[in-house]
């Protein structure tokens, strides 16, 4: 379907909608069916979800290094008069005496930092924010198939992560039993707590159901965009990288969610209805049996939450690859290396993400036969994510390569995402995961994919697209300022798990492992690394394995400071910015880049037509270095505005 139809599709704007008149403030910003206007919500939002659970991560690492002392600040932050309530009903309620973490807090925050991460800070901003601004732009459209539901998608997020927020404050606090929320522990925790309202479980399980929907709202959206809407000449296999990892992302969102909702709710009847679809028979607390039904199958809570969640780490991969995929040829001007490869390697991850999930649960004693076939499932899968990485590898050779920051943020991925690829593979194998679960093997692993990996990919597409959504650059001197402490700090945060792992130490220890010195009281060659290196300091650090929760949380805490260049680089530049002086600044060849920055409602001044693939980029013969997809062949007439969007634009 080309544009030129999809200028007159029903899709609830009237002919007005598209910049005839002027939009009040609400209408435009807040209450908007404008995809890019969307996107930016999302973006905003998962930014500011980002850095709050990034926060949370902060005082877990204090506690974990520096286990029994008060968290610094707190005495400041309960003298001033409006922090102090907030702090207290969040955190402050539930500290020692002393100001320091117990294993009450450490819980909640390992719970809350999880959740908070990964379905509201790094989805909504992989998926839905990149995905709503740029993928209807780069099929040539006007907008989303379906823009009022696109505006509903949002507003369900934005109520789930409002309920999500208010269940710090209620009586039991949040969540204490971990983010994958496992009955019975979940079904039963604070189970004598009569009120439903004052239990944060209550209010994590509603904020999941609005989450769910909201993801289900914009997955059927994207496809039917994606399907219908392509302009003229976007074949399938002229469609950028970048779409096509939505639309498998789409699909995995579509496919994966229903059972997490569907287990969510059970989950809540359970907690509120005295149902019994995960409590055994059977189940006692304090000695006492418990007042319930029975019947019900723990592990069938488990079968639903991981048959959503191996498809969610992919949910959160797919999309920085597909930023990768415009950052990198763009800044090695070469054309994607095996762009077919690619695209068939995204189809078989997503077919093969629904065939593994049970490789989380091989401590739950299933037989040789099932753990055989997850094990064979789970080590094919890695084939073809190790083809994605390893034709973006191959794009940069032989490139001239310009290191601004989001080339710098995206060729850090490759190795980071490579590390946390290899290291998930012994994990793959029952005998082995028998022994490393629930180490830190397996946070360091997870972690060096999405965080070094994903949320690089996320700051490298930050910086490329903003511009676009702008008409400002952002500033590199300060965009490097936060890549180096960035990279850095995540090294020195996530690279010693796999040694402490390895030698047993548990995720939820939230004293590091002080009380258990079998485990944590040998040395080895980093240890004694960091002791010398502590003693040219002036340090006591001690030659034992407790010495890297130290560099851990040095990490976290250069992290922390990385982070600042970032947050005042992006406010200052919205408006303080140098301006671009074209609507194609970096020289890009997908078709986003052809329309006006930033866009206006409608997007185009013209009917775009696809004349070519997406990565044109050092065409032998072509007079520029990049031959973008609009531009139309040599002896043909170029495309000619719309009079209607001339106006609309003017």
């Amino acid at each position: 379907m080309s544009a030129a139809t999809t200028h007159d599709h029903a899709h609830g704007h009237s002919h007005d909608d598209h910049g005839h008149h002027e939009q009040g403030f609400i209408s435009k910003y807040i209450f908007s069916c404008d995809h890019k206007t969307i996107g930016l919500q999302y973006g905003l939002s998962g930014l500011i979800f980002l850095l709050f659970g990034f926060f949370l991560m902060l005082l877990m690492r204090w506690s974990i290094a520096y286990p029994g002392v008060p968290v610094p600040g707190v005495d400041f932050i309960r003298s001033l008069p409006v922090a102090s309530g907030i702090f207290e009903g969040m955190f402050g309620r539930w500290l020692n005496a002393d100001g320091s973490l117990n294993g009450e807090l450490y819980n909640m925050l390992g719970a809350m930092h999880g959740t908070i991460m990964v379905f509201f800070g790094i989805v909504p901003l992989g998926f839905a924010a990149f995905g709503n601004f740029v993928m209807p732009l780069q099929i040539g459209t006007i907008d989303m198939a379906f823009p009022r539901l696109n505006m509903a998608s949002y507003w369900l997020f934005f109520i789930s992560g409002v309920l999500m927020f208010y269940s710090f404050f209620v009586g039991t606090g949040p969540v204490q039993t971990g983010w994958t929320m496992y009955s019975p522990l979940a079904s039963t925790a604070n189970i004598g707590v009569t009120s439903i309202w004052n239990h944060g479980h209550t209010w994590w399980l509603s904020a999941m159901v609005f989450n769910i929907s909201a993801s289900l709202l914009g997955s059927v959206n994207f496809i039917a965009t994606i399907i219908n809407l392509r302009t003229k000449g976007l074949g399938w296999m002229k469609m950028p990288f970048f779409c096509w990892a939505m639309f498998v992302t789409a699909f995995l969102l579509l496919l994966a969610f229903p059972p997490l909702e569907v287990a969510a709710i059970l989950q809540l009847s359970d907690r509120v209805f005295g149902s019994s679809f995960y409590l055994p028979t059977g189940l006692m607390e304090g000695g006492k049996h418990l007042d319930i039904s029975g019947g019900g199958s723990p592990l069938l809570y488990q079968h639903l939450f991981w048959f959503l969640a191996h498809p969610e780490v992919y949910v959160l991969i797919l999309p920085a690859f597909a930023i990768l995929t415009d950052v990198i040829p763009c800044n090695a001007r070469r054309p994607l290396w095996g762009y077919k490869s690619m695209v068939y390697s995204v189809l078989t991850l997503g077919f093969l993400s629904f065939l593994v999930w049970a490789h989380h649960m091989y401590l739950t004693g299933m037989g040789t036969m099932m753990s055989t076939y997850f094990q064979i499932t789970t080590v094919m899968i890695s084939v073809p994510s190790v083809i994605l990485l390893t034709c973006l590898m191959i794009s940069l050779w032989g490139g001239s390569i310009r290191f601004n920051t989001q080339m710098l943020f995206a060729s850090a991925f490759l190795p980071m995402f490579g590390i946390g690829g290899l290291t998930g593979l012994p994990l793959a194998f029952s005998f082995i995961d028998l022994a490393m679960h629930d180490t830190y093997y397996v946070i360091g692993h997870f972690h060096y994919v999405v965080a070094p990996g994903t949320i690089f990919a996320l700051f490298a597409g930050v910086y490329h697209w903003f511009p676009k959504f702008t008409g400002r650059f952002m500033n590199d001197t300060l965009g490097k300022l936060h890549f180096w402490p960035s990279l850095l700090g995540m090294n020195l945060v996530f690279a010693p798990m796999f040694i402490q792992g390895m030698a047993g130490f548990h995720r939820r220890w939230y004293d590091g492992g002080k009380y258990f010195e079998n485990t944590s009281g040998f040395s080895n060659w980093s240890t004694k690394l960091t002791h010398e290196i502590g003693s040219v300091f002036g340090l006591n650090i001690p030659d034992n394995m407790l010495s890297l929760n130290i560099v851990m949380s040095v990490g976290a805490f250069i992290l922390a400071l990385g982070q600042i260049p970032f947050i005042i680089n992006f406010w200052f530049s919205l408006k303080g910015g140098k301006k671009s002086t074209s609507d194609n600044p970096w020289n890009a060849t997908t078709l986003e880049w052809a329309t006006p920055t930033p866009p206006p409602h409608g997007n185009f001044l013209f009917d775009p037509v696809a004349h070519r693939g997406p990565y044109e980029y050092s065409v032998p013969g072509h007079p520029t270095d990049f031959y973008p997809q609009w531009e139309s062949e040599p002896g043909k007439p170029e495309t000619k505005p719309a009079a209607d969007k001339v106006l609309a634009h003017h």
